[in-house]
């Protein structure tokens, strides 16, 4: 028969009490809890003695019952690990029938011998003379046989227990590891939010504010801080709302005002229905940095962007539209189109085909990027904008 796979080593049968599996495994604890279980059956056997018996109190079978049962619980314990590593860890490598005949045939011989040698040293005999019976030995088998069920009964339960916990073990340290590696994405995918140029030319710009406009650059920071707390939260949630996604592009884009000047101008239109559906984290953003970048920055007078959000139906509509260039104009850059192919991909996982990107060239010039979501309302929860002074 096929070996299976080595299981953790067995449990010890006292592990089915809740209060002794506090200690770790050793091999003086598995000695301790042999001879407390023993002596547990011991206490057992001489009650059961004493009440069909009516010769004797329970004190007389109580210091035989103990020392016997001690006996056989050192020869089964230390015959089961001996003999585990003599052959290697073989018997907890077999399943079915070849691992409980093994377990019956060796737990029964092993209680044989320690109840006659229990017995013979209560009577000071030699416990080889009573081994030696073949009467004596044929009249044990029965109760031998019995308690090697009993026993294995007992162990593969706590084995399954075993085996159980360590399986749940694993899972939860998968799950810690799964939550590391998003927590690890997350933080990747936002310091790939914050461009290395964008936090170089605001920080450059608040400096050249300081001394001539201070109250500008005290606006240019305060919004450049609310952008950066919201997009850390953002990184770590599950879902955000319209309403703080709306924030966070308004939070970036007026620390891009300061620095385009009248080159750059926006707008938002949500009211309060669609501001509290709740969305995944950093859809919009992307789509607002693409209408800069590819949209307005290449146009020299600039130009407008407008952010909207309403409730049609049972979808969601969220646009970022720009009167920039318009789609196909604007110089090549690098890792152009990718944002837009990432944002596809990611509602594709998140709603299958429940959502829609759709890119617009518009009429009057400019561009436009719609997505259709299905709709889910949640309380709002915002990022306050910090008025311009």
């Amino acid at each position: 028969m096929a070996s299976s796979p080595v299981p953790p080593r067995a449990s010890h049968p006292l592990e089915l009490i809740a209060v002794f599996r506090r200690w770790p495994q050793s091999r003086w604890r598995d000695t301790l809890y042999t001879v407390i279980w023993s002596s547990m059956i011991g206490v057992v056997l001489a009650v059961i003695q004493a009440v069909f018996r009516n010769s004797g109190s329970m004190v007389d079978f109580l210091l035989p019952m103990v020392v016997v049962s001690n006996v056989v619980g050192a020869l089964v314990h230390g015959g089961l690990v001996g003999a585990d590593v003599l052959l290697r860890g073989w018997p907890r490598r077999q399943a079915g029938a070849v691992r409980l005949v093994y377990y019956l045939a060796l737990v029964s011989l092993l209680v044989v011998a320690g109840i006659a040698s229990g017995n013979a040293l209560l009577q000071g005999n030699n416990p080889l003379h009573v081994l030696t019976r073949y009467g004596t030995v044929t009249a044990l088998l029965p109760f031998a046989l019995a308690t090697a069920v009993l026993m294995f009964v007992i162990n593969d339960a706590g084995e399954r227990r075993a085996r159980a916990a360590l399986e749940a073990m694993r899972q939860r340290e998968a799950m810690a590891e799964a939550a590391q590696l998003l927590a690890e994405t997350r933080l990747r995918a936002l310091q790939a939010q914050i461009e290395p140029h964008f936090l170089y030319n605001t920080l450059a710009n608040v400096l050249g504010l300081i001394d001539r406009e201070p109250a500008q650059a005290r606006h240019m920071l305060e919004r450049f801080i609310d952008f950066l707390r919201a997009s850390l939260h953002a990184s770590r949630a599950e879902h955000a709302t319209v309403g703080a996604e709306l924030d966070l592009a308004a939070a970036y884009l007026d620390v891009l005002t300061v620095r385009m000047g009248t080159r750059l101008r926006y707008r938002i239109e949500a009211d309060d229905a669609a501001r509290s559906c709740a969305i995944a984290p950093m859809l919009l953003q992307p789509l607002v940095e693409n209408a800069v970048m590819h949209g307005l920055e290449p146009k020299i007078e600039g130009g407008t962007i407008v952010l909207q959000a309403r409730l049609a139906q049972d979808l969601l509509v969220l646009e970022v539209g720009d009167d920039g260039v318009g789609i196909g104009n604007a110089p090549p850059r690098a890792g152009g189109g990718v944002g837009l192919a990432n944002l596809k991909a990611r509602l594709r996982s998140l709603h299958g085909a429940g959502a829609q990107v759709q890119l617009l060239d518009k009429p009057d010039g400019g561009a436009l990027v719609r997505l259709l979501l299905p709709t889910t309302e949640v309380m709002p929860s915002t990022l306050p904008r910090t008025p311009p002074p």
